[in-house]
């Protein structure tokens, strides 16, 4: 077999699955069965296709209070705990509920009952059965049809018993059709048509045939009653068959479910028994008929004690004898009335209470016992795929009716030949002709034929595919390799790798079809090739292998004349041997088929009938047809009128008839809305499903729902469901999918007519899909109410209009409307189902979700829950990759984009492609990845906030690191777009109101309109040769103008393309070029007219675009150098020579003013109009402005001149901002940015020497520049407050040439001098000026006390304060020298700080005033104490000195010189290392006080103190010693000998607060776990070689950065990781990548928040969010990052403020004195020195 390349290098269609291991031998019997195709070997469900299915056998009357409750209650829990657990459904099937209460003894119900019982008998998969028996029996059913010879004779012994049998006569009626002849019981509906008054109202109506129907029910079961007890009396009928008239459906029903079951059986089964003791002596009270059977006797109301009887046999004799054989649970209750009030309401909640209880409890006990959780579909999507297609052919075989040739002829195709090799079988035939069936039935026997054939060992190998049935069938490379995984499971083949190229994936299925043997022979089965998809050249059949092993048969089916397959097959495979094609049948095989059928349901039709039969059956004998005779024939009565229309005579008009059968019976709307969402689905629905959407569907529950049920739940009733399910039986098939079985169409046709008749009308539709988005979105779920509109005249014939207040207040609608909101009880619809909350990788995903919901929603047009509740949505992003689903997830995410076009989505769509290898190596930093990449851009694209949001929500049960504040330079690259070979080319380019189409102009004289994203050409305009000079569109985008240099404006009708009229330009008489031809100078467009002048011309031509036609000239002054039109079309500005403009009115185009600008040397080059001010801004050549106030506009008046002249270079470009506050003008030299209020300068960017500006513009909201400059390839973006240069982004197709802005969704345009277009979001650009960033890689980071700030140093003249939470840069502290060192008092108010020109300075940080500064020593190190009081500075060639903080004086020298010195928390020492010696100065005489010296030879390498523990230092020596020693005693606590070489690179070495633990680094990719009171060194792994580490400051949790190993895949950019391991059970709780290189890390005290500096200068903030601690330390949502959106003020960047060192010294030390510059110190506590004491514990929670 080939060697591909390795099956994980590119990601896998799948996770790890069947097709990856060789099948265990332990692998049950029912998966072997499933994967080499035996499917007699399968249960009635696959195995898959489960749900718990549980029965409620009651007395509809006596319990309807428990089971309201139970369904209220209960259900709906069971629902969830089954969803949740097992990834199953939890069904009911109680037809009672929501039943009219006159239908409950209908035979029609009894039939469907008790056939429902045996289903949930055989397919629930854990209870299955529950009857509740109180101390009613019930009464004896009406029968629906009885044997003619068993009613004649119970009709004569009524007549014999002195009955009237009139009643018996008029009701029942005899039917030959039946086989023996039977009578049967007439439509209720057909019969009470004699007891309605045409002049009645519907309810009335309904109210006397009720009244009717009960007293005609009464009398037909007495005479029943009395005759057969009479018969059995005489011994003419026996027992056995006199028990179907005379016992009750709870009888029957307990008969049936638990009589003669298993005792494993029985386990699955729960009866719950309610007893009322002493319950005769209530008979009386007229309430309690509900509870009990009774008789009304001569005078009084009796208990009935027949009924009695028969109750007490099934209740105290059947019931208790299953008990003594079995493990059945029964529950006994005995409950005693109330004196008076008998069984009254209160008695019977606290009896329903209780049983609810005990309900929940026992359904949960058995669910637990019988059904597995199923994870294996979960992990593995080829069985799956296996299953699904089996469970179709089971149920499709089930269809299969004909015998025939044809089934023969691939039987004999299938057995072994002699011959050497083998071609294909090809099936063909028309619509409707039965290939499918052929094939199921063919997949289902070709086991059981060749094992006859070969004998009992073979064991063969069955494969079948229903081609376009499910999502991987459709696909060839998917079908070829779920078929090849298959192949390789069955002969134990490995594959080691799965090709990328199809073709390669064609040679493995050849290599793997000569693994088959007579031993083992394949069968493969492909039904419908004509539905692959054609990608790959795939219907020219190259892939399907022509010559077959001896052992190996491909039967495929195709339509004949469908995209040439047979035609393709037919040149492939010459023998005609290998054909086989279905046509119609003989007539007279098909009458006798239908004979058979009908005789097995024990049917016939009548000789008169048949007439019509035979003569439907000469029009058409497709088995399909065949099929739905035997539907209508089936239920003929032999007395039925029959004619030549009761038949059709096609498929098409039969599958209608069906139809409109099934909506007389069951009601027009709730078949319409049923039918209509099983069609539109996008795989079907389940029964389920179907229900609650039903029960969400107003319409369907206005014309469906009985008044009596108008409450909590608001359901519509499941009979309705399984009566529509049973009517459609054979057309409306089950298949499983996952763990849910599906409800489908069995074909396409029907599929087809149910969309013609049920998705016809559009709005329907569009409000279906809704209401499926709005299901699978849990819109309704967790008890959330739904108002009930309903149609008045409805319910007013239900007599319920006393719902409605006549007199109610406009103002108490609100309350109203909550009067008609009921729960509809459909589930939550997460999207994966959490087993343990604890392990949250454990889970089932929620398929049906993930299958139909972005389906619905796309197609109702819900795209703003489209964007936030799926694509924004992190739970569905980190369940898609998790599943292996990543490409699918962008695939969703490129749909949402094309409906939505938020760029928020395209930006999403390229991180998630960027992250891709990361996160389908480790999903779980998913939440941390996204964070970090779009925290940047969240100000500029705020709708991704809602992701950001949703992961600090779910993201934490994966991956406990959350970045706060992110420094992630966003990669971005722009849409490139060639338009030509070089830029000289183009003439114009034009951005649209769409954001990705533009409009280009070429000098060849074509306008094209492009779609930059998918770089098509969507329409080209060719101006007939003549060369364009400019183009322009108007602001609705009507009109395309189009100047030429024939002097003529053509004007376009923009949207389709074609010309409207042509206009030539005039120039002015005495104007005009010398010696040469005029052009036009330029043009521009209002919003109905087109302005244009020619060159060196005084006139505008004014042109009117709706007819074409010119209107007048504007005359000016001198000759025109600009237009421009006031934005409501009223004015037009015309700026001249000698700075002159005119103003002229465009509706009668009077000329109203003209003004000069004094500055008149020049002339205008641009004229901007304020509108929102009321001023005209004439800009001139040389970048000179004069403002004119034009509120009167006749007489403008100058209010600012603003003189720019002296700078030699020529304006480039003007843009006035969006908000009208600024204009930038570019100049080649140098750009400028004006304030529009004070008219003054506020930002000026100059270019180096060499340098020169092709274009600038203002992002959105001002505050940064974009611009680029002559032959560079690059666009750059300054801050305008800081000047400094932020990103500069590279631009591959060469140097730009131009830029060109689109105000309407800020994008950039940018053309590079080889003719590419480049396409630019000036949004996520200036997201990357949101970083601060001091330019200076960070070299010391600390962090304030109360951890609201933090400050810098990078080696420059300043410290940098930052705003923890904004993560932006506050305050700049300018030192004169380079800052060495740097400290902060414990609030962080004062900070003291000592630069490399021997100053030290003392800084006020809040107000940023340098209060003191001190002269005279060079400082080696600065510690200040733990109580904010003393300053230590360490020098190295002078003393050391000790001094107090808030006065400046000394308190004492320190002559030994020390090293890594530190302050002990009782602020008595300081400790430090001098060589061989560890040493601790007092710090109020600066004398040694306490040391430990080492033995000849050996140096203390490291030390520290254990904060726990004032006094205790740990320190390690070169002897690889670890020593605790205490200072105060002088003493060695502990020694502990660390492994010979330990030391050789020591890193780092830290100490847990307690002292217990220490954590040593050698800079390798361990980390050692130091026990420092066992002495026991631990080695744990990390990930990767560590760079810097730290312990959490309780000792719990080790932060580090560890440099990625090399071999690892390129992970986009990925320098380093940081990482959080917990340190009780080494476990990593949480990855960060790091995209930049860290060059400090720092963690802070209280929460455990994580800092990191940058080469860049730039810091990032993480927080560790433990999901094992209880209480989370941390409000995420406190951070900026996440407010930014909500709070306006928060949007704008603070201004940064800069503060400067004091220039002369308060006090200069000299060698041991000191000198203050004045008679007195100055006195530095004013910053509030009090306040500065270590926080209480009060303070502290104040603070946080």
């Amino acid at each position: 077999m080939k060697r591909m390349n390795p099956r994980w290098k590119s990601p896998p269609m799948w996770p790890s699955g069947v097709g990856s291991r060789q099948p265990c031998p332990r692998e049950s019997a029912l998966r072997k069965a499933a994967i080499s195709g035996n499917i007699n070997a399968l249960p009635h469900h696959v195995p898959t296709g489960r749900s718990v299915r549980v029965f409620i056998c009651a007395n509809p009357d006596d319990t309807e209070a428990e089971r309201n409750a139970l369904k209220e209650h209960v259900y709906p829990k069971l629902r969830d705990f089954c969803r949740e657990n097992y990834g199953i459904e939890f069904q009911v099937v109680d037809l009672y509920w929501g039943a009219d209460p006159e239908e409950w003894d209908s035979p029609e119900l009894q039939r469907l009952r008790m056939k429902l019982l045996e289903e949930c008998l055989k397919t629930s998969a854990g209870p299955c059965f529950v009857g509740l028996v109180g101390e009613k029996y019930g009464s004896i059913r009406v029968p629906g049809e009885v044997e003619s010879a068993e009613f004649e004779m119970i009709l004569d012994a009524a007549v014999e018993a002195g009955l009237d049998t009139h009643i018996l006569e008029e009701w029942y009626c005899r039917d030959e059709n039946s086989v023996p002849p039977a009578y049967y019981l007439k439509p209720k509906a057909q019969m009470l048509k004699n007891y309605q008054n045409s002049m009645e109202s519907s309810s009335a109506a309904k109210t006397k045939n009720d009244k009717a129907w009960r007293n005609v029910s009464e009398e037909i079961k007495k005479i029943f009653r009395t005759a057969v007890l009479q018969l059995q009396e005489k011994g003419t009928m026996k027992s056995a068959e006199a028990k179907k008239f005379l016992c009750s459906a709870l009888e029957d029903e307990l008969d049936f479910a638990l009589g003669k079951q298993t005792p494993a059986f029985l386990k699955k089964c729960v009866c719950y028994i309610r007893k009322i003791s002493n319950f005769d002596r209530f008979a009386k009270i007229p309430e309690m008929t509900r509870y009990m059977d009774t008789v009304v006797g001569s005078d009084r109301v009796m208990r009935n004690q027949e009924s009695y009887e028969r109750l007490l046999k099934v209740r105290d004799e059947f019931i208790p004898t299953i008990v003594a054989a079995s493990n059945l649970r029964v529950y006994s209750s005995v409950t005693h009335c109330d004196m008076k009030l008998g069984y009254s309401q209160e008695v019977e909640s606290n009896y329903v209470e209780g049983l609810c209880k005990q309900f929940y409890e026992d359904m949960v006990d058995i669910i637990q016992a019988t059904v597995q959780q199923n994870l294996g579909t979960e992990t593995d999507p080829l069985y799956d795929e296996i299953l699904q297609h089996l469970s179709l052919c089971k149920s499709y075989a089930d269809l299969y009716q004909f015998k025939t040739e044809s089934l023969d002829y691939v039987q004999e195709y299938l057995l072994p030949s002699k011959g050497s090799r083998m071609s294909p079988l090809v099936v063909y035939g028309g619509p409707c002709t039965g290939k499918t069936l052929l094939l199921s039935e063919v997949a289902k026997q070709a086991y059981t034929w060749l094992q006859k054939e070969m004998g009992p060992e073979t064991d063969p190998v069955v494969i079948v595919r229903f081609i376009g049935s499910s999502q991987l069938s459709t696909d060839l490379r998917t079908l070829l390799q779920s078929i090849c995984e298959q192949i390789a499971i069955n002969y134990r083949c490995l594959i080691h790798f799965l090709p990328n190229k199809i073709q390669e994936m064609r040679e493995l299925l050849i290599n793997l079809l000569g693994e088959s043997s007579f031993h083992r022979p394949l069968v493969i089965v492909l039904d419908a090739l004509e539905q692959l998809s054609d990608a790959d050249e795939v219907r020219k059949l190259w892939w399907l292998p022509i010559h077959l092993p001896r052992t190996v048969r491909i039967v495929v089916s195709t339509l004949p004349n469908k995209h040439g397959i047979l035609q393709k097959l037919r040149q492939l495979i010459h023998d005609e041997g290998y054909y086989v094609e279905l046509i119609q049948r003989d007539r007279k095989v098909c009458s006798q088929t239908l004979k058979q059928q009908l005789l097995e349901v024990k049917r016939k039709v009548t000789s008169g009938q048949q007439i019509y039969v035979n003569e439907a059956l000469a029009k058409c004998t497709l088995p399909m047809f065949v099929n739905l005779i035997y539907r209508e024939v089936v239920h003929w009565r032999s007395h039925k009128d029959v004619d030549d229309r009761s038949l059709c005579s096609t498929v098409h008009e039969s599958i209608e008839q069906l139809f409109y059968s099934v909506e007389n019976k069951l009601g027009q709307r709730f078949v319409f809305r049923a039918l209509g969402y099983i069609t539109m689905a996008k795989a079907g629905l389940t029964e389920v499903e179907l229900e609650d959407i039903l029960s969400l569907d107003n319409i369907v529950l206005g014309d469906v729902i009985v008044a009596t049920y108008l409450k909590n739940p608001l359901r519509i009733s499941y009979d309705l469901v399984a009566r529509l399910k049973e009517e459609l039986g054979g057309y409306l098939v089950e298949r499983q999918v996952r763990n849910v079985t599906l409800m489908v169409w069995a074909n396409r046709h029907l599929h087809l007519i149910a969309q013609k008749l049920y998705l016809s009308n559009e709005e329907d539709v569009h409000q279906m899909h809704s209401l499926l988005a709005e299901y699978f979105l849990g819109a309704w779920a967790g008890g959330r109410k739904k108002i009930f509109t309903y149609d008045n005249n409805h319910f007013t014939s239900l007599n319920i209009s006393h719902h409605k207040n006549p007199h109610q207040q406009p103002s108490q609608e609100k309350t109203s409307s909550d009067k008609y909101s009921y729960d509809r009880q459909t589930p939550e619809q997460p999207w994966v189902f959490q087993c343990n909350l604890l392990e949250p990788d454990i889970f089932f995903v929620n398929h049906r979700k993930m299958t139909e919901l972005v389906y619905h929603l796309t197609r109702s047009g819900r795209t703003d829950d489209l964007m936030f509740g799926v694509i924004m949505n992190f739970s569905w992003l980190y369940t898609m990759i998790k599943i292996g689903q990543f490409e699918k997830a962008l695939t969703d995410i490129d749909l949402a984009y094309s409906y939505t076009q938020e760029k928020e989505l395209k930006f999403l769509a390229t991180t998630l492609r960027c992250i891709k290898v990361k996160v389908l190596k480790n999903p779980a930093s998913l939440s941390a990845e996204l964070q970090q990449r779009l925290l940047p851009v969240v100000t500029s694209l705020p709708k991704l906030r809602h992701l950001l949001l949703e992961c600090d929500k779910d993201g934490p049960k994966y991956c406990s690191i959350v970045p706060l504040h992110s420094s992630m330079d966003v990669t971005y690259s722009p849409e490139r777009l060639p338009l030509c070979s070089s830029y000289m080319q183009i003439v114009e380019i034009l951005p649209t109101l769409a954001p990705n189409i533009v409009l280009v102009a070429l000098e060849d004289g074509s306008v094209s309109t492009w779609d930059v994203e998918s770089r098509q050409l969507q329409r080209q305009i060719d101006t007939a040769k003549s060369v364009v000079l400019g183009i322009r569109l108007t602001t609705d985008e009507k009109y395309l103008v189009v100047a030429t240099t024939k002097n003529t404006l053509l004007i376009y009708d923009n949207h389709k393309s074609c010309l409207l009229s042509e206009v030539e330009i005039k120039g002015s008489k005495q104007g005009g070029v010398a010696g040469g031809v005029a052009f036009i100078n330029g043009f521009t467009l209002s919003t109905h007219h087109a302005l244009a002048w020619l060159e060196a011309s005084k006139d505008v031509n004014v042109i009117d675009l709706l007819y074409g036609w010119p209107l007048y000239q504007f005359h000016c002054w001198y000759e025109v150098t600009c237009v421009q039109c006031s934005p409501d079309g009223m004015y037009a500005f015309c700026g001249q020579y000698l700075n002159t403009a005119s103003i002229f009115h465009l509706g009668n185009g009077d000329k109203l003013a003209t003004v000069t600008s004094e500055f008149s040397g020049g002339f205008v080059k641009s004229i901007l109009v304020l509108d929102t001010l009321n001023q005209m801004v004439m800009v001139d050549n040389e970048g000179s402005l004069s403002v004119w106030n034009t509120k009167e506009i006749t007489n403008p008046r100058l209010m600012e001149d603003y003189d720019c002249r002296g700078d030699d270079s020529e304006v480039v470009g003007i843009e006035l901002s969006e908000d009208q506050r600024s204009i930038l003008i570019c100049k080649a030299r140098s750009i400028e940015v004006l304030d529009t209020k004070v008219w003054k300068m506020v930002e000026k960017f100059k270019a180096k020497r060499t340098e020169r500006f092709v274009a600038a513009v203002l992002s959105k909201n001002g505050q940064s520049i974009v611009a680029s400059m002559e032959n560079t390839s690059s666009i750059f973006v300054w801050r305008r407050d800081s000047g400094q240069c932020m990103a500069s982004l590279i631009e591959i197709s060469g140097a730009i040439v131009k830029l060109i802005k689109s105000t309407h969704h800020n994008l950039l345009l940018s053309v590079a001098s080889s003719g590419v277009l480049s396409v630019w979001d000036i949004d996520i650009i200036t997201a990357m000026s949101n970083i601060d960033k001091t330019g200076k890689k960070i070299q010391t980071l600390l962090l304030s006390g109360r951890e609201d700030y933090v400050f810098t140093m990078d080696g420059s003249e300043a410290v940098h304060k930052w705003n923890f939470s904004t993560g932006f840069i506050e305050t700049v502290f300018k030192h004169e020298g380079i800052v060495e060192n740097c400290v902060l008092t414990s609030s962080g108010d004062l900070m003291v700080t000592s630069d490399d020109k021997s100053s030290q300075y003392i800084w006020q940080t809040t107000t940023g005033e340098n209060i003191f500064r001190i002269n005279g020593q060079k400082i080696s190190q600065l510690l200040i104490t733990h109580n904010d009081q003393f300053v230590v500075s360490l020098c190295e060639q002078d003393a050391s000195r000790v001094w107090r903080l808030g006065t400046g004086h000394k308190v004492c020298n320190i002559l030994v010189t020390l090293q890594n010195a530190l302050v002990t928390t009782a602020n008595t020492f300081l400790v430090g290392s001098s060589k061989n010696k560890l040493l601790a100065v007092s710090l109020w005489s600066g004398s040694v006080s306490k040391k430990f010296v080492c033995d000849d030879g050996i140096t203390i390498v490291n030390f520290k103190l254990i904060p726990d523990c004032p006094d205790c230092v740990v320190f390690i020596t070169s002897t690889e010693t670890v020593i605790i020693w205490s200072v105060a005693d002088e003493s060695v606590c502990r020694r502990v000998q660390l492994p010979p070489n330990f030391l050789k690179n020591l890193e780092d070495f830290q100490i847990s607060p307690n002292g217990k633990v220490g954590i040593v680094s050698k800079g390798d990719e361990n980390i050692n776990v130091l026990d420092l009171h066992s002495g026991k060194l631990r080695l744990v792994h990390a990930a990767g070689i560590i760079w810097r580490q730290k312990l959490s400051r309780d000792g719990r949790y080790l932060v580090y950065v560890c440099f990625r190993n090399c071999e690892e895949d390129d992970d986009a950019g990925v320098v380093s990781n940081l990482i959080v391991m917990r340190l009780a059970d080494g476990k990593s709780i949480g990855m960060c990548s790091l995209y930049k290189t860290p060059t400090f890390l720092c963690l802070s005290q209280r929460a455990l928040n994580i800092i990191i500096g940058f080469e860049d200068g730039s810091i990032g903030t993480y927080t560790v969010v433990d999901r094992v601690d209880a209480a989370l330390k941390i409000k995420i949502a406190t951070s900026n990052s996440r407010q930014i959106v909500n709070n306006a003020s928060q949007k704008v960047r603070p201004k940064c403020g800069n503060h400067s060192f004091k220039t002369v010294a308060d006090c200069i030390w000299r060698e041991s004195t000191e000198v203050f510059s004045r008679d007195s110190p100055i006195n530095v506590s004013d910053s509030g020195e009090g306040e500065s004491t270590t926080p209480t514990k009060k303070t502290e929670l104040l603070q946080s």
